[in-house]
């Protein structure tokens, strides 16, 4: 799987910066465009999940644990795993829905569109098992039933907001601006003020001398980062891509690289302080970081709930608003629950992931000459 990985790290990284060279002034323009901070809110929102809130503080204790993170430190680390780089993933898929899928429909092939829609679905279902499983951290004594029956609710919420794109949008930004809020309440309660805030983020600079390295797979774990970001990065690109608002490629590069890297390592920066210093995360932080996960994990699902019921045409308008929630909010509940008693992994998803790029590659490559038009 390792190997797999390498090579499909390097075919991607390749084809960005090809894409960069020779197409980077083509304007990208999706169906629905938006103005540029809605466009990150929903790219934010929808790219991120729980992950983001309530791993850190576990994975700095990895980092600092296991001997092959021994050439930087945790913060790099963790930003490496979650910023920067593993946004182009983005930038790519995001490119071919705007640019060719338009002109080639190759996601419209039923094989390709079978299997993107199973990856869209077992990845959403991921998304909520990932709450399911880091709850107890943040809520201590939590029972399994209300613990079972917070994740059923916030797919029920999820799936609600799914029924009409107004409710996405909305909860985007919302949710983008409640994050803001989290990180400036974490900062100021921790005392780090500005000049540990900055002190804290030069850290991340090791991440930068080291970036070769956070190409291929340091070890299991980063591997499964890894098949993370491949699992979602179709799917992903495929939802933005109708809001882009028509930027030039090397600019949606930029912005994707950039724009979303820097709440994520200011974020990641106040949580390392909290760790590096022994600072204990209160119960107000810690109720705060659930709340704001919730909310991260209802904005990635409903997201992804609209992209493959609008791809399989299963929208509320054909089957009824009542029939479309509750068929998605059984098939989500099911799906996290084999997560939790069966041997599936977001890996293997990821794997599939794979297939879906190497099939379309080869078929871009086969109709290339169709393309002409496309990037001119």
């Amino acid at each position: 799987m390792a190997l797999i990985l390498t090579i499909a790290m390097a075919v991607t990284t390749l084809t960005s910066l090809l894409l960069l060279s020779r197409w980077g002034n083509v304007r990208c323009t999706g169906p629905m465009p938006v103005s540029f901070f809605t466009f990150f809110a929903i790219l934010f929102t929808s790219g991120l999940d729980v992950g983001l809130i309530m791993f850190p503080l576990v994975d700095f204790e990895l980092y600092v644990r296991e001997a092959e993170y021994g050439f930087a430190n945790p913060l790099a680390f963790e930003f490496g795993f979650w910023g920067f780089l593993v946004w182009a993933f983005y930038f790519l898929t995001t490119f071919y829905f705007c640019i060719v899928e338009p002109k080639l429909k190759l996601f419209q092939i039923p094989a390709i569109r079978f299997t993107n829609n199973i990856v869209i679905i077992g990845t959403c279902a991921f998304t909520a098992f990932l709450l399911l499983l880091y709850l107890p951290g943040y809520i201590f004594g939590i029972g399994p039933v209300f613990r079972y029956g917070l994740v059923a609710a916030v797919i029920l919420f999820a799936v609600l907001s799914s029924t009409d794109i107004k409710y996405v949008k909305i909860l985007s930004v919302t949710s983008t601006l409640i994050f803001f809020a989290l990180i400036a309440g974490a900062w100021l309660v921790s005392g780090m003020g500005l000049s540990g805030l900055f002190s804290t983020m030069g850290q991340i600079s090791e991440y930068f001398t080291n970036l070769h390295r956070f190409l291929t797979p340091i070890s299991d774990y980063h591997q499964f980062y890894l098949y993370w970001w491949f699992a979602w990065s179709i799917m992903i690109g495929q939802f933005v891509a109708r809001f882009v608002g028509g930027i030039k490629a090397w600019q949606l590069l930029a912005a994707l690289l950039i724009v979303p890297s820097i709440p994520i390592a200011i974020w990641f920066s106040v949580l390392y302080y909290y760790f590096s210093g022994a600072l204990q995360v209160g119960p107000v932080l810690r109720f705060s970081m659930v709340v704001v996960g919730v909310i991260f994990v209802i904005n990635s699902l409903d997201s992804l709930i609209r992209l493959y019921t609008t791809n399989l045409d299963a929208t509320p308008e054909r089957f009824g608003r009542m029939r479309y929630i509750l068929g998605n909010w059984l098939m989500l509940s099911v799906l996290v629950i084999l997560y939790q008693f069966t041997p599936l992994k977001i890996e293997w998803i990821g794997l599939i992931v794979v297939a879906i790029y190497t099939a379309v590659y080869w078929l871009v490559f086969r109709r290339r000459h169709q393309l002409s038009e496309a990037t001119s």
